[in-house]
């Protein structure tokens, strides 16, 4: 089918762009804008400007961070394969079409592999990346064939084609998509079990208490990333304290924190508004 009249308008972003709150929604006013004036906005990353500390590096990443940037309902990723299989079905026979995704986990993970195509930067490893990053968003996300016909209008249907995604039950607001999207973590906080299960388990905020170690440099109100004793991702959130104040702090009591530094930011080293959790 053959469209006329279209409107584009082509809009380059860099990371930068996604991590400056103010920045990020006058990205978002500008892409609601073109919408609203039935133009069709086409977003590429602004290779031209961007470094490698500002670089998001492959499209499947853009997509999701540029779906959570405008409330996209859904997000729809084109490869050369009909989704996520069992197994990589150019080696195995066998390998079935998984058609719906509920939970990622680890054994996905595996089962996506590395790139794996020679049809862009990024694989089924990026785009299950991509996928798990929008659908924390609230949006539903479709792996299908680019080659396939009507592809991008049975994504519309309640029965598209590939492997749809399902979005978690509980969308985060939009602050926390702005963390979830937004600031690359600059630094990491491990956290002790008992912090780990607050966390997750309880809906706590992090406290000075469960942390174990700090390592990079960061500021307060700096983006960072909080993990296991094994380095498994718990959450990422906007920390209260800087690298240097919270390594003095850490596994101390909250009532300890302004006779350690003089001064004390609250109780919370990462509250509960601030932090998203990054476990199913």
């Amino acid at each position: 089918m053959l469209f006329t009249g279209l409107k584009l308008a082509k809009m380059l972003l860099t990371r930068a762009d996604l991590e400056d709150r103010e920045r990020f929604l006058n990205a978002r006013d500008t892409i609601n804008a073109l919408v609203e004036h039935d133009i069709i906005p086409v977003v590429n990353e602004n290779d031209a400007v961007a470094t490698s500390e500002i670089k998001v590096g492959d499209n499947d990443n853009l997509s999701a961070l540029v779906g959570i940037l405008c409330g996209a309902d859904k997000l729809l990723l084109l490869t050369d394969q009909r989704g996520l299989f069992t197994a990589d079905p150019r080696k195995d026979p066998n390998a079935e079409l998984i058609r719906e995704v509920t939970t990622i986990d680890e054994t996905l993970r595996k089962i996506a592999g590395g790139s794996g195509t020679t049809l862009g930067t990024g694989g089924m490893a990026t785009k299950l990346q991509a996928a798990d990053i929008a659908r924390r968003a609230g949006i539903e996300v479709i792996i299908a064939a680019g080659s396939a016909e009507n592809v991008v209008f049975d994504s519309l249907s309640d029965e598209p084609q590939g492997t749809r995604f399902l979005p978690l039950p509980e969308a985060l607001e939009n602050r926390k998509r702005w963390i979830l999207a937004g600031p690359a973590a600059t630094g990491n906080i491990v956290i002790d079990s008992g912090a780990v299960n607050a966390v997750i388990g309880k809906g706590s905020s992090l406290l000075a208490k469960g942390v174990i170690k700090v390592s990079g440099r960061f500021a307060r109100g700096e983006v960072v990333r909080v993990t296991t004793n094994d380095g498994a991702l718990v959450a990422k959130g906007i920390c209260g304290y800087s690298d240097v104040d919270l390594a003095k702090i850490a596994g101390k009591h909250s009532k300890e924190i302004a006779d350690t530094l003089g001064y004390d930011y609250g109780a919370e080293v990462i509250h509960r508004d601030d932090m998203v959790v990054i476990q199913d």
